[in-house]
């Protein structure tokens, strides 16, 4: 798998998706997803110009960034069990999946023991899809005010995982919903809330043309994740 031809062909594309819906392209980052991925897909990455990795497993991830260039800036992506907070605070710089008001009140704890601010992205399950984790919009705009004022986390915006489909256009009102919600959250906090991460591989520039500024791809950078081993 050419990593540095595919990445190459990705930025082609955000950048296609980015001027139809007149935005510019340096705003929107390329999220690489190094799930099951190892050591040495994460320096192919790396040395085709990528810098920021997402984890979808703490265990995963507490075995694999040791072994990976400093350089690469890690966030996690996938969901958290209140029993790996302490771990994901000092891997991660950025958690993008808190998606309930005790986790978001474990990792403020672990946060200030390691006397560090973390800044955070509230995860929406915006389709309300039953195999999925996420605040119900409701359950988030019900409980911001409350997470604002955990003095470690920094909420920086909003992310969602969209329903599959192998028709993109039909995610779009998820992405537009997510937008929306970003908009009524910096409305009732009264400060902007600048990241909307959201779009995958076989989405993303539905994605980028609603307003996402971080796109999380794997498998259109990659190749097909390698087989974890039993």
């Amino acid at each position: 798998m050419d990593i540095a031809a595919n990445y190459a062909s990705l930025r082609e594309r955000i950048a296609a998706a980015s001027v139809r819906a007149g935005r510019d392209p340096a705003a929107v980052t390329l999220m690489a997803v190094s799930k099951h991925q190892p050591p040495e897909a994460v320096e192919a990455a790396l040395a085709a110009g990528l810098t920021c990795f997402g984890e979808n497993r703490v265990q995963e991830a507490k075995a694999k960034i040791p072994l990976c260039p400093g350089r690469a800036r890690w966030q996690l992506i996938g969901h958290l069990q209140s029993n790996k907070c302490r771990d994901a605070v000092a891997l991660f710089e950025v958690i993008q999946s808190v998606d309930s008001l005790a986790l978001a009140q474990e990792l403020n704890k672990h946060c200030e023991k390691a006397a560090r601010t973390l800044p955070v992205l509230l995860e929406v399950n915006v389709a309300g899809e039953a195999s999925k984790f996420g605040y119900t919009p409701t359950a988030l705009l019900a409980d911001l005010a409350t997470l604002n004022q955990l003095p470690r986390l920094e909420i920086h915006g909003l992310m969602t995982i969209a329903p599959y489909t192998p028709t993109p256009e039909r995610v779009r009102p998820v992405f537009r919903r997510l937008r929306e919600l970003k908009t009524e959250c910096e409305q009732l906090l009264g400060v902007p809330l600048p990241q909307l991460s959201m779009g995958m591989s076989g989405d993303f520039e539905v994605a980028i043309e609603e307003g996402a500024t971080c796109v999380r791809i794997g498998t259109a950078l990659f190749g097909p994740r390698p087989r974890p081993a039993e």
